[in-house]
Order: C-alpha cells, then sequence, then structure tokens
C-alpha cells in the first residue's frame, strides 16, 4: 500500500509541476505559486472535515515545520523556473527532497531490505536523469546561471526534503489537521520570501487563478504521502515520491509532444527498475 501511495503522490506532483509550468509562462511565477498554496491549503482544511484526527502539540510542531520547507521549496523551485534555470534546479531539488527524508528515517530507526536498499539507490540517479534538461541561455553568462541554478536547486531541496521529513513524523492519529497548518504556513512563507526578494506575488492576471486546479493537486499529492508515510517507511515513501519528475516529463512527452532525451530515458527505466526492486523488497 506504500508503495501505491507514494507513486499516487509522484504521479499528482509531477501533474501539479507540470500545470504549474504551464501557467508560469503566462503568469508571474510568484503569484502561480501564492494561488497554488492558497488552494491547496482551502482543499486541505475542507478535507480535514472528514478526516479530524487528535493531532498532539507535537503533530502541530511537525505540521508547521513541514509548512516552512513547503513554501522554501515552492519558491526557490519558482525562481528558478522563472529564471529558465531549471535543468540544473530541478534535479538539485528532487534528489535533495529524497536525501534528507532518507537521513531521517535511518536515524529513527527504518532499515529496509537489501533488494529496497538496492531499489533506492537506482532510484537517485534516475530523479537526476529524467530531471536533467537543457534550457535557454542566461544573458547573465553560463557561469552565473549554473551559479544561481545550484543555489536554487539546493534551498528548493533542502525545503521539500524538510516538509517529507517532518510530515513522516506525524502521527498516524493526527488526521489531516497538521497538514493544513503546514499548507497555511508555506502561503506565509510564500508571500514573505517573494516580498523580501521584491517580487510581486499578487495575482492580477485572470489566467493566473488557473492555478487553483495546481493546488488541489499539490494538496491531493499531500494527502497521499502523508497516508504512505503512515502505512510504511519514511524512506520508501519519501524515495519513491521524488520521482515525480519522471510523470512531469512523460507529460510533457505526450501532451506537449516534447522529445525526451537520452539521458531523460535512462532516468525513466532506472526509475522503472527502483520501482521494481522497492516492492520486490
Amino acid at each position: 500500500m506504500t508503495i501505491l501511495l507514494a507513486l499516487g503522490a509522484a504521479a499528482l506532483y509531477g501533474l501539479s509541476d507540470f500545470v504549474g509550468g504551464l501557467l508560469s509562462r503566462h503568469s508571474s511565477v510568484w503569484a502561480v505559486a501564492a494561488v497554488t498554496q492558497i488552494s491547496s491549503t482551502i482543499l486541505t482544511v475542507l478535507a480535514t472535515l472528514f478526516l479530524p484526527g487528535d493531532p498532539s502539540g507535537a503533530d502541530w510542531m511537525w505540521g508547521a515545520i513541514a509548512g516552512v520547507g513547503s513554501g522554501t521549496g515552492t519558491a526557490f523551485l519558482y525562481r528558478g523556473l522563472a529564471a529558465g534555470r531549471m535543468g540544473v534546479v530541478a534535479p538539485l531539488s528532487a534528489v535533495g527532497a529524497a536525501l534528507l527524508p532518507v537521513a531521517v528515517g535511518l536515524a529513527t530507526g527504518e532499515r529496509p531490505e537489501l533488494l529496497t536498499w538496492i531499489g533506492i539507490a537506482c532510484a537517485f540517479p534516475a530523479i537526476w536523469l529524467v530531471s536533467t534538461s537543457i534550457g535557454p541561455t542566461d544573458p547573465g553568462g553560463p557561469s552565473r546561471r549554473v551559479g544561481e541554478g545550484v543555489t536554487d536547486g539546493l534551498l528548493a531541496g533542502l525545503g521539500f526534503g524538510l516538509m517529507f521529513a517532518a510530515l513522516g513524523q506525524v502521527s498516524d492519529e493526527a488526521g489531516l489537521a497538521p497538514l493544513a497548518l503546514s499548507q497555511a504556513v508555506s502561503i506565509v512563507v510564500v508571500i514573505g520570501l517573494a516580498t523580501t526578494l521584491r517580487q510581486s506575488w499578487v495575482p492580477r492576471d485572470p489566467t493566473t487563478w488557473r492555478a487553483v486546479v495546481v493546488g488541489g493537486l499539490a494538496a491531493g499529492a499531500a494527502v497521499l504521502f502523508l497516508f504512505a508515510t503512515q502505512t510504511g517507511l519514511l524512506t520508501i515513501a519519501s524515495v519513491l515520491t521524488s520521482l515525480f519528475p519522471a510523470f512531469t516529463v512523460l507529460l510533457a512527452a505526450t501532451v506537449l509532444r516534447e522529445r525526451t532525451h537520452a539521458a531523460q530515458a535512462v532516468g525513466l527505466l532506472l526509475a522503472a527498475v527502483a520501482v521494481g526492486l522497492v516492492a520486490a523488497g
């Protein structure tokens, strides 16, 4: 069940990134990020009415920490997208999103089987390869482009990794309330970072409001990931969920008819192998 839930989360995250990327071509990425987080919060709060749970003080704390990670990851991922550095940002953020939760899982006593470990080992290069693409040139020069992309990617990966690791600490009895809190905190973080970086986050373009759909997808992904961590190991759930770029690449290839590079094809193959090994383990 953990594997299916994590892959479902990866599929929804991949779809949300795909739709969000399309919207960001025509609207302010900060406004898209803000609308995404706001709609995700509203939908998660509504879902909490059906799964209220009994969260402890620690669950609320982990939810708030997850919100800081979610907002930070989203902000710097979108900043990389706005500057056309996704070929650098995406692989770093996706691998970073998997590394931190795996480290936390091991530190808290999780010990996956050997086949699962082999699958995890295959997943990291798969995430990197499938995320790698060649973006447009940067007027500031290649070194500036790569340097800034590395910063955005590391910060985004740290943010998403923190979100996954924190949600993995929420108890089974907590319900969805801590997740709703995390989504609400992420709104404050996105707006705060946009203000600090002197970027407008106010959705003035009507097209931006289509990001409500992105928020719904992200909310569904977060719920599935939370359930995955509650039914199995955080190490497995986080690594499989971090394969979300594979779904984005597949959607771009089928819907937009974008060409899949050789490295991405190898990454997709490794991703399939990784899932099979984790399932077998």
